[in-house]
């Protein structure tokens, strides 16, 4: 039956009946700055554990960081020819200000944020053409960048509010023994994390009786339920596992995150540590010492998860969680620094385009040329 008819008598709109608009096509019904604002109203519980266990220099650190990196964006935009108030207005600096204070400690110099926002907001989102052209994530750009030029203030640690007790459990492990005397001036003690002692320790390879017993000071329920809690030093957000699970919630229930990151991330240090620690338990702690210090739910909640600089795919976060998990675990286990999780993340980020391309769904209506006897079809 011939329908060459048919088709040539098909009309194609004309005129205002066509209407031509780029991707995308589908809207989620939210914008931009509605993102933002769900992503800060989950990072609050963060910031009130902050507060409560480091003090109210802790919230000044972060407004003034916050303050920081919109004036760095004002600036950008200002000499760029680019509207001020509509790219401040997004909120995304205010968030990328957030981020960036709470991987701060909260003894931080005042002069630290300045030169931080100028890191993320220039060097990790605006110098690759602004808000979802950046390949990195800007927070973490900036504090890696800090860690490198300006340890010794990234590395001064504040002991939180618990820590000055006399009953916090295997104190002397986080002081000095000559400042263990001075704690009435709280303001200017100094401690260690739980990352760095553990980094500092030896590493003795074998099953024998020092090895079992290498770690065994980080072996205490209660210590833990501290850590759990938030009392330890640190920097001022990765404290409390609480706080951030509560935002990992909040996150998921507003849909602004894909939930596999996060839990693959997580999973992916316990095994590794859980393994390593089986068989070498001299070598490092068990894997709850590893899911309650450091950056871990910090980075995998908040860090791994930002829409611009993971994957697209499902698979494709499962296999960007795994490396980070990976990289964050070979890092605090075997490197030389006690933790990894930025690096980890930064590191991922640059191979996000090669795990699209590998993750990718194939297009509706593809097949794949095959070869017969006649040749190529």
């Amino acid at each position: 039956m011939d329908n060459s008819n048919n088709v040539n008598n098909i009309k194609l709109p004309t005129g205002k009946k066509l209407v031509l608009s780029s991707s995308p096509h589908l809207s989620a019904g939210v914008n931009l700055r509605q993102i933002m604002g769900g992503v800060l109203l989950a990072l609050l519980p963060a910031v009130f554990a902050a507060v409560w266990f480091f003090g109210w220099r802790a919230l000044g650190v972060i407004v003034w960081t916050v303050f920081c990196c919109v004036a760095a964006e004002a600036v950008w935009c200002k000499f760029a020819g680019r509207p001020v108030w509509k790219n401040v207005g997004d909120l995304s600096a205010a968030l990328t200000g957030v981020l960036l204070a709470l991987c701060l400690p909260v003894s931080v110099p005042l002069y630290v944020p300045p030169i931080g926002a100028v890191l993320a907001i220039w060097l990790g989102k605006q110098v690759y053409g602004g808000l979802g052209n950046n390949p990195f994530n800007p927070a973490l750009v900036a504090r890696v960048g800090l860690l490198i030029a300006l340890p010794a203030a990234m590395t001064l640690w504040t002991p939180s509010r618990g820590m000055l007790d006399a009953d916090y459990p295997e104190r002397s492990s986080f002081f000095r023994a000559a400042d263990l005397n001075e704690t009435e001036n709280a303001d200017a003690l100094t401690c260690a994390t739980p990352l760095s002692v553990a980094g500092t320790m030896p590493k003795i390879t074998g099953r024998s009786e020092e090895a079992e017993n290498n770690f065994s000071r980080f072996a205490n329920r209660d210590l833990w339920k501290r850590w759990f809690f938030g009392d330890r030093a640190g920097c001022m957000g990765e404290t409390s596992v609480l706080a951030l699970l509560i935002g990992y919630v909040i996150l998921v229930a507003l849909n602004l995150i894909n939930w596999r990151v996060p839990l693959f991330f997580v999973g992916t240090v316990a095994l590794i540590s859980s393994l390593i620690h089986y068989l070498w338990p001299g070598v490092t702690p068990e894997p709850v010492f590893h899911l309650l210090n450091g950056g871990l739910f910090l980075g995998a909640v908040f860090m791994a998860t930002d829409m611009v600089t993971s994957p697209i795919t499902g698979a494709g976060c499962v296999v960007f969680a795994i490396g980070c998990g990976v990289v964050t675990s070979v890092i605090r286990i075997w490197g030389n620094y006690p933790e990894g999780v930025s690096f980890a993340i930064l590191f991922m980020n640059a191979l996000v385009p090669l795990i699209d391309r590998w993750c990718g769904r194939r297009p509706f209506g593809y097949v794949p040329l095959r070869k017969n006897n006649g040749g190529d079809r």
